[in-house]
């Protein structure tokens, strides 16, 4: 067993536990980046991962009352379909192919700087939603299913996105829903949009099982911990750390040809007009 990849479990979960910030995002670039995992396996083992850990979040959920299955088929009717074809064009083109490989690494920068967007102006978004219904009404049931074929998408080439990213475009999508059915709903859409696209990853040979049974050791504590711990850390401050942190590696993983300087400008300069956001929100209120 590599006691290092039980730590990665740990922390990933300890910052689930405790942000809510998905583990798609934090897992597959630490297996990338810090592991040289190869893409597809890092992706089809992550998948597998996220299906088993939001299992046990559904029925947390189902318990409460707070999933809208409504929402949850509208998703799947787009994701299913857009993640079982997503899986046979990487049979057909093979995942050790240059092209698959950078299209993974690109398509997981862009997903991570789209969920640190979410992550960051999430409470912004909502506000501005609520004076403006950005979406009509009549175009969202439509808008959902688009959302869930991006979703499966992105999921089963990149392992991201079922979990910040979804939130928050449901959240847009449905202003007048709670932000706990709005939860409940996208890990109820995640359990069979991962399950779909692990099992398709598991079909090309793309899952390490033991990687995985290892990754799982180490982040069922770890979420359990960060879970009992909301209430000695600023979870707010956290997940803006966490946001800036994916910014930086999304662009690394999308654009890598781009100068160091220029991603800790474009990190510093999101920092800042965040911080002037939130101040003038304030002065607001």
């Amino acid at each position: 067993m590599d006691f290092g990849y039980v730590i990665a479990g740990f922390i990933v979960g300890w910052l689930v536990g405790l942000t809510g910030v998905g583990g798609g995002s934090l897992m597959t670039p630490i297996l990338l980046l810090f592991f040289n995992v190869k893409a597809a396996v890092a992706v089809g083992t992550d998948l597998l991962y996220a299906s088993i850990t939001k299992s046990v979040g559904i029925l947390a959920h189902g318990k409460l009352g707070n999933i809208d299955w409504g929402i949850v088929g509208r998703l799947a009717v787009g994701s299913v379909p857009a993640a079982a074809l997503t899986t046979v064009y990487l049979h057909h083109v093979g995942t050790a192919s240059e092209s698959v490989v950078h299209g993974i690494k690109f398509w997981l920068g862009i997903a991570l700087l789209l969920t640190s967007v979410s992550v960051l102006f999430r409470h912004e978004l909502m506000r501005l939603n609520k004076n403006e219904h950005l979406v009509p009404h009549q175009y969202v049931p439509a808008a959902t299913v688009t959302l869930g074929l991006v979703l499966g998408f992105l999921v089963t080439l990149t392992s991201v996105g079922a979990g910040a990213l979804g939130v928050t475009a449901l959240l847009i999508l449905y202003p007048k829903i709670s932000v706990n059915k709005i939860v409940g709903s996208d890990v109820a859409h995640a359990v069979p949009l991962t399950l779909v696209a692990g099992l398709g990853h598991a079909s090309l040979g793309t899952v390490n099982y033991t990687l995985l049974g290892t990754l799982l050791i180490g982040s069922v504590p770890g979420i359990w911990i960060g879970s009992h711990m909301t209430t000695k850390f600023s979870e707010q401050w956290v997940r803006n750390l966490l946001a800036l942190i994916l910014v930086y590696v999304g662009q690394k993983l999308a654009f890598p040809q781009l100068p160091q300087i220029l991603g800790l400008a474009v990190l510093l300069s999101i920092a800042l007009f965040k911080h002037w956001l939130d101040k003038r929100l304030a002065g607001h209120k």
